[in-house]
């Protein structure tokens, strides 16, 4: 399959037309817009310093639906236990050079290149992009980040310092997502962590109709609050 090269239109090709890999295009930007359309149509920008921008849409996509969501039983009691103290959008740009640090799946170095930090905190300062955060002792030790459009919330990254960190904050996350009814949790590609979760893959396709739905719902937008 072809591989797409941007120009400065605001447009992408169709996801379906990306190479076995996920690969469907370089180039171009990585501004609010552009940001906000291609994750409107399942597609996420990931590609290191010295590569150009690399946008993707993989097949199949790891997904989490907020029914099927699962917490083990000694990760309940951590969280009733109180051990960690969490919060939604109070320290978006800490949470995001903390992921810049952990290298992704057979990748070298960082894929959160100092273009894309400065790309999601707008996104962030537009109210798209959040983060939750996990602090114990009032250090922050754990979060992630993702956007959110519609009722469908991207995930990104996450990262943690102290055990069971970043998966607290996730277990937050998806219990507010599920009171807000979001349809979808797109986790992009398939780990041991996600599924244990719930999550699964699913054919693109099939991802591509429910986002397609789920983000022309009513979202919630602004700096989100702890309640």
């Amino acid at each position: 399959m072809p591989v797409y090269l941007l120009d400065d239109s605001l447009s992408f090709p169709d996801p379906g037309l990306a190479s076995d890999d996920g690969l469907l295009a370089i180039g171009s930007d990585l501004s609010v817009e552009r940001l906000l359309l291609a994750y409107s149509h399942g597609i996420f920008p990931w590609y290191n310093e010295d590569n150009p921008i690399m946008w993707w849409s993989p097949d199949p996509r790891m997904v989490l639906f907020p029914d099927k969501f699962k917490v083990s039983d000694s990760l309940k009691q951590l969280i009733r236990r109180e051990t960690f103290q969490v919060s939604f959008d109070t320290a978006f740009e800490e949470v995001i050079e903390h992921c810049s640090r952990v290298p992704r799946q057979a990748q070298e170095g960082t894929w959160i290149t100092t273009g894309m930090k400065e790309a999601y905190i707008k996104l962030h300062e537009k109210g798209f992009a959040h983060s939750v955060e996990t602090y114990f002792e009032g250090e922050l030790v754990g979060g992630l980040y993702g956007v959110s459009i519609g009722k469908a919330f991207f995930g990104e990254s996450m990262f943690h310092l102290k055990s069971n960190a970043s998966k607290v904050a996730f277990v937050y996350l998806i219990k507010r997502l599920t009171g807000w009814l979001f349809h979808i949790i797109d986790a992009q590609q398939e780990t041991r962590h996600l599924q244990s979760f719930g999550a699964q893959a699913i054919p693109r396709k099939d991802f591509l109709n429910i986002i397609e739905k789920a983000v022309h719902e009513p979202g919630i937008y602004g700096k989100w609050k702890k309640s």
